[in-house]
């Protein structure tokens, strides 16, 4: 069941940023007034005003990565789970380079690969704690079935 939820929402993920990254125009065309909407009320809710356009498609990008490095390793075993440290930053790599080749209205930048890598390992982060709390709880449950049947079985066997 693990595998079907981290292999699904892998596949979800992937779609996502597919969709987002392979469009021949750029994601944000045509929402430009509404991004500044956005920021302005951000930007009067407390966000300092350096904050602009470029931090909020870096926290974007970042955003994006996420969830998509958190479903890679879920869907490595336990002791590989650092291949997708090199893998998130090679895909972000190979995306951008995409862009510059084949999409022209895109642009390919290294601050994209900055951010999708942080977010994707921010992802990994997220999902070695999961891996982490249920291995723990596992462990105490059985260790609670255990003492519950071990007990159970010296007290018949009196």
């Amino acid at each position: 069941m693990r595998q079907l939820f981290a292999w699904t929402g892998l596949g979800l993920c992937l779609a996502l940023v597919l969709t987002a990254t392979m469009s021949p125009t750029p994601i944000d065309s045509g929402y430009e007034s509404a991004i500044e909407r956005v920021l302005s009320v951000l930007h009067r809710n407390g966000v300092p005003a350096w904050f602009g356009y470029r931090w909020f498609e870096f926290s974007a990008n970042i955003a994006m990565f996420l969830p998509l490095g958190y479903f890679v390793s879920l869907v490595f075993p336990t002791r590989f789970l650092w291949l997708a440290l090199p893998l998130l930053p090679a895909l972000s790599v190979a995306l951008e380079t995409v862009q510059f080749f084949v999409l022209p209205a895109r642009f390919a930048t290294i601050n994209d690969v900055i951010a999708n890598t942080i977010g994707g390992w921010g992802g990994v982060a997220v999902a070695a704690l999961t891996v982490a709390a249920v291995h723990a709880r596992d462990r105490r449950v059985l260790q609670r079935w255990r003492e519950r049947h071990v007990v159970g079985v010296r007290e018949v066997a009196s």
